[in-house]
């Protein structure tokens, strides 16, 4: 495989995992972070002590605040900080290539929506760089704790795009015997899919945090799934994403363990706990939290019925205990289970 120079833009734990995947690859990584305290504590120490303590990072991995030097000579730009700071740091990438000749290739591992305008991920990207010239917008998503890709444990993930050269680009630097990635054109499903499991992780964790059991979970992830699809499809994605490692493998994995930071918030609001309580101590980005809203919005525009993301929305919003939103749901008016799902066919 041929090195290429990458730059891993966001230190947290899977910015730190995939930089570690690129440079057990062979590739020349810069990873970067805003924190000049958390860049000289990696280098001085070779760990990421706030979020994969117990890893040795790769001594080829370039560390750095200075996100000059990350940028210098990158052919790849992997954007892995929360969803909140996309449109900031992206402006700052694109105020320092603007001095260089042509895009290098850009792509993300990020998870939500923009509050407010409530665009994707790449939306966002394509609108800050698309000044600079034709922006080449990549995708990697799917059922993936950073703990575990650290740990070289089996993981399968997706790379999206419309351009195939940039998802076929981003395959190869990431494959390895530990880390599988397919390709998948429809970016639309693949962001939604990422993006709107944190919804239902949330619920999920309220759930066992309520006391509910296993058939309860089931119902969710099932429901939570047809309503994730029904969204998807009608913002232009392929429905069959909806059910492969984007779609339901990143929602089984988000949904059901305690390694997930959505999970865990939402079992921590079913246990009584204020919203600003969990965020306050998660100590990472509850990406769900601020999705739920964009989510809810953007089902709102569209007319689209999604009933258990309303259910969280009003947890998170209006201050629901987790049993009004549970009956309430159990409650709605009787459904044919495809009544939705009948019509899929129609919408190709």
């Amino acid at each position: 495989m041929t090195a290429r120079k990458i730059a891993v833009l966001g230190a947290g734990s899977w910015g730190t995992a995939l930089a570690m995947v690129l440079a057990e690859n062979g590739h020349d990584v810069s990873l970067w972070t805003h924190h000049l305290d958390q860049a000289n504590e990696m280098i001085a120490t070779g760990k990421n002590a706030r979020y994969l303590p117990e890893l040795q990072l790769p001594k080829n991995i370039r560390i750095t605040s200075d996100l000059n030097l990350a940028l210098e000579g990158a052919e790849l730009i992997n954007f892995v900080v929360p969803t909140k700071a996309i449109r900031q740091v992206a402006s700052q990438v694109a105020t320092i290539l603007q001095s260089k000749q042509g895009l290098p290739i850009l792509m993300h591992a990020s998870k939500g929506l923009e509050q407010g305008s409530h665009l994707r991920i790449s939306q966002i990207l394509e609108e800050v760089f698309t000044p600079l010239g034709q922006a080449k917008v990549v995708v990697l998503s799917g059922p993936s704790h950073a703990e575990e890709v650290a740990q070289h444990d089996i993981t399968a993930i997706t790379a999206a795009s419309t351009d195939q050269g940039a998802r076929d680009f981003v395959q190869e630097v990431f494959m390895n015997d530990y880390f599988r990635v397919y390709t998948n054109p429809d970016i639309i499903g693949v962001e939604l899919g990422g993006s709107l499991k944190n919804i239902i992780a949330l619920g999920a964790g309220a759930l066992v945090g309520a006391g509910f059991g296993d058939n309860a979970k089931a119902a969710l992830l099932t429901r939570g799934l047809a309503e994730i699809t029904r969204l998807g499809v009608t913002m232009g994605a392929n429905p069959l994403t909806f059910m492969g490692l984007s779609g339901l493998g990143d929602l089984v994995v988000t949904a059901t363990s305690v390694h997930s930071r959505n999970w865990r918030a939402g079992q921590q609001i079913g246990q009584g706990q204020s919203v600003a309580e969990v965020e306050a101590h998660m100590g990472m980005v509850v990406e769900g939290l601020a999705t739920a809203i964009s989510a809810y919005e953007l089902a709102q525009e569209k007319g689209v019925d999604m009933p258990i993301t309303q259910g969280v929305y009003m947890v998170i919003k209006e201050g629901l205990s987790i049993q009004e939103v549970v009956t309430a749901l159990m409650t709605r008016e009787r459904k044919g289970e495809l009544q939705f799902e009948d019509n899929l066919a129609d919408l190709f």
